[in-house]
């Protein structure tokens, strides 16, 4: 089937020709943000500025738990244990179908788990298969081979880590007046958002192989290249001399720090059930690097090793974050939204719930702050509807994970570990932003019209405080 093929190299070409740095990109976007905002609503261009500067400093904590969760999926994929375990999984491919296959697999799994453990280890199992491909004799298409890994992000709101699932899910979120708190068992874990996610992961594993270019304009990398330029670690002293040194490499004291933090994550579990936030996960990834890190000395030099794909990803946030406060102090972001409500219906609103948020994350690609300035309007729009909210929450974060796919703002960390240029990927990923358009799109749809999930009051019905609570509104 040469039709994914075909359908795949106007994109290649037009992102290799047309799209900028990932950091020229965010200035080029903050730009027509201004424009847009001075153009459609009352702000004069100094409350624009102002507006935008006001706003830079407005994920910096945020900025730190993603730092946080980077460096810990970062340092954990890198252990003696991960590293063993995706080089011999990156060993059963047996053509260059499997190839794409496995590592599309791969990736997805991952990133259900957690996306910032989904791009590393998506990097790094594309980098191993292709080192093993060689050896072999294998023609795999390496750009589209770390494409085919990236596009396993297009899940990872569906899963373990998504910011508007367990930011709902935390007591004292914004909008817990209105809904509650929503336990993930709601969103994430339910049986339509399975399935959804299932669809997707089977299509890019299908997809994926059948847009491999013809053999003279497939690029093959050498093994011995890609083992070159992986970075290396820092040589440590060995030196056992004194109480300090011994300290250093005791592999003891991380396990008995990895196994506190476990103890308190059980804790948290047993007392709270599966109630997940952004900080959890976080612990969780620090707690298994921990125990599976030869040392505190080890442990230190993975996350120094996390630090290449840290710096312009800290550059970048500020940028993204004013636009953010552009956007909301603006109005632009109400107006665009209130644009969508308006026009839907009951069935409908997930639906446009999901287009608007994939438009607003080309601009901020954040799925927390996303669901700060966009949740409100949903859910006040699903009041009115009487749709069940936890299916807005869900339509919000399928449209953040969406376009991603041509926002290259996340293929930072994954291409540091991999060692391509953006532009060498990203033609491919159109191809799976149209797929799973049809997909996410399709499955809100049919979620719309389907009665089963139930509506707006009837979610409170099934807590009497909070149905007092609307009985009151």
């Amino acid at each position: 089937m040469k039709i994914f093929q075909k359908l795949s190299n106007p994109f290649v070409v037009f992102v290799e020709r047309y799209y900028p740095d990932a950091f020229v990109f965010v200035i080029l976007l903050t730009l027509i943000t201004f424009g847009l905002a001075v153009s459609f609503t009352d702000s004069t261009p100094i409350d624009a500025v102002q507006a935008w500067g006001n706003g830079l400093t407005a994920l910096l904590s945020f900025m730190t738990q993603i730092c946080i969760i980077l460096f810990t999926a970062h340092a954990l994929a890198h252990t003696d244990l991960m590293q063993n375990l995706l080089s011999k999984v990156a060993k059963i491919p047996k053509t260059p179908t499997q190839a794409y296959v496995l590592v599309a697999l791969v990736a997805a799994l991952s990133n259900l788990i957690a996306w910032s453990l989904g791009l590393i280890v998506g990097a790094i199992i594309a980098r191993q298969v292709a080192i093993e491909a060689d050896r072999k004799g294998l023609k795999i298409h390496y750009p589209l081979l770390v494409a085919t890994a990236y596009a396993g992000f297009v899940v990872w709101h569906m899963g373990y880590s998504s910011s508007s699932a367990l930011f709902v899910a935390t007591d004292g979120h914004i909008l817990e007046d209105k809904i509650g708190v929503i336990p993930v068992t709601a969103t994430i874990f339910t049986t339509w958002n399975m399935l959804i996610a299932a669809v997707t992961i089977i299509g890019i594993a299908i997809i994926c192989p059948l847009m491999q270019p013809n053999e003279k304009d497939i690029i093959q990398v050498k093994a011995k290249d890609l083992l070159k330029s992986l970075s290396k670690e820092e040589e440590v002293s060995i030196s056992k001399k004194t109480i300090g040194d011994k300290l250093n490499h005791s592999r003891l004291l991380t396990i008995i720090f990895g196994l506190i933090l476990l103890v308190y994550l059980i804790k948290w579990f047993g007392e709270k059930g599966f109630n997940l936030d952004l900080n959890i996960v976080n612990w969780t990834f620090l707690a298994l690097g921990l125990l599976l890190a030869r040392s505190p000395l080890h442990y230190v030099q993975l996350v120094k090793n996390a630090g290449s794909t840290l710096g312009p990803i800290l550059l970048q946030f500020p940028f993204y974050a004013g636009i953010m406060g552009l956007m909301k102090d603006t109005g632009l972001v109400v107006l665009m939204s209130d644009y969508f409500t308006k026009v839907a219906t009951a069935s409908t609103l997930s639906f446009w719930a999901f287009i608007s948020s994939g438009i607003v994350n080309m601009f901020v690609p954040s799925g927390g702050g996303q669901w700060v300035i966009q949740g409100p309007i949903f859910i006040a729009a699903a009041e009115n509807l009487n749709v069940n909210p936890n299916v807005i929450v869900m339509g919000v974060a399928y449209g953040d994970q969406w376009t991603n796919m041509i926002q290259p703002f996340w293929t930072i960390p994954l291409l540091a570990i991999a060692g391509l240029d953006m532009r060498k990927i990203m033609g491919y990923t159109f191809i799976i932003l149209l797929f799973t358009m049809l997909v996410y799109g399709g499955g809100l749809l049919i979620l719309g019209h389907s009665e089963n999930l139930g509506s707006y009051q009837k979610y409170f019905e099934k807590d009497k405080a909070l149905e007092r609570r609307f009985q009151k509104v």
